[in-house]
């Protein structure tokens, strides 16, 4: 086990910011350091918002009761077990500040904002799940977050199950998976929270839109400290119509799983990266050198990579990079191919 030690937080999808710094323009930018579904939001998504402009000098409904009975249709699980919110960030910071104040854990490498709400848990490794204490929370990312990887369903339950405090799995990439929700699994444990982001999957972060899902117990408490007004008229329109979109849905996972195997099979033979084949929208890699030089190399071609050196949980030279569309695959491969040497 480590205590917290210093930690830079910082974020992916700084594009507008550098563009700004560099005096580019930001639409010749490759930004792979946000892994955002790379069809962009469903079709329907604009046309809802524009729909919605005539009621923005109006208050929205206090709680988003709408959206939160549209996901908890699609996720199988009563309406008061769903929270909305501005975001996966918003609701995290919502829970570290009024819904939980106790010891907690992260089981690392996990989200970087977890650091920023819990800045004195303790960290624990994934790879060790003996190590993971009982009491408390425990926070755990499914798939984690940056490298993609799986944690296997047992881990997961035997996590919650028997626990003297409260799990909370952040899910924020689990929908370009397969991977089984643990959403469907908190109406039978009390202790269960898990954290959704309509960002990632649904291609809105400029609108901030996320839930949280749990028990009725744990969400009615929640509800009570709950500030209102938290999610706006046109995020909601917008997450409404892309939870509508099944097809586009199906598409963005097709493309992501294709286009994640072909990077793979691109960048296997490059000398000095080490791909970890993760399940989620983006792939992480052990470098040989410095992230910092192949991230500002990579800047130089206007393609912004995730620099993931001395993340808890990380060891050595790392980064991560979103999949994409083909052409902007490509051009990141051809990049690559000219900063790594082939075998």
């Amino acid at each position: 086990m480590a205590w917290r030690i210093s930690l830079t937080i910082t974020h992916g999808g700084n594009i507008f910011a550098i563009a700004r710094e560099r005096g580019w323009d930001w639409r010749d930018m490759l930004d792979l350091s946000a892994s955002i579904n790379p069809l962009g939001p469903a079709p329907g998504v604009r046309p809802a918002v524009e729909a919605a402009l005539d009621r923005i000098a109006h208050y929205p409904a206090q709680l988003p009761g709408e959206l939160e009975q549209t996901l908890a249709a699609q996720w199988r699980v009563k309406p008061e077990q769903v929270m909305a919110g501005g975001g996966a960030t918003d609701l995290l910071h919502f829970v570290a500040r009024s819904g939980w104040t106790g010891p907690t854990a992260l089981v690392t490498p996990v989200w970087s904002e977890f650091y920023r709400a819990f800045p004195h848990a303790l960290r624990v490794p994934l790879s060790d799940p003996e190590s993971w204490p009982q009491r408390g929370l425990l926070v755990l990312g499914q798939p984690v977050n940056p490298t993609g990887e799986a944690v296997p369903v047992e881990v997961l339950r035997r996590a919650i199950a028997g626990r003297e405090g409260p799990v909370l799995i952040d899910e924020s990439f689990i929908e370009f998976t397969r991977l089984e929700s643990a959403v469907w699994w908190t109406d039978h444990h009390p202790n269960l929270l898990v954290l959704r982001s309509l960002s990632k999957f649904h291609a809105l972060p400029g609108l901030r839109v996320g839930a949280l899902v749990g028990s009725t117990e744990w969400m009615s408490r929640l509800t009570r400290r709950r500030e209102p007004w938290q999610v706006g008229t046109l995020a909601e329109a917008a997450a409404l119509a892309a939870l509508r979109d099944t097809q586009h849905a199906d598409r963005t996972r097709d493309l992501v799983e294709s286009e994640r195997q072909w990077l793979l099979d691109e960048l296997s033979g490059l000398d000095g990266l080490r791909i970890v084949p993760g399940e989620a929208n983006f792939l992480f890699a052990e470098t040989d050198t410095p992230a910092a030089e192949i991230c500002d190399w990579f800047l130089d071609r206007k393609i912004i990579l995730r620099n993931c050196t001395r993340l808890p949980g990380v060891e050595g030279e790392a980064i991560r990079f979103a999949v994409r569309t083909r052409p902007e695959n490509e051009r990141f491969v051809h990049a690559a191919k000219e900063y790594f040497c082939e075998d």
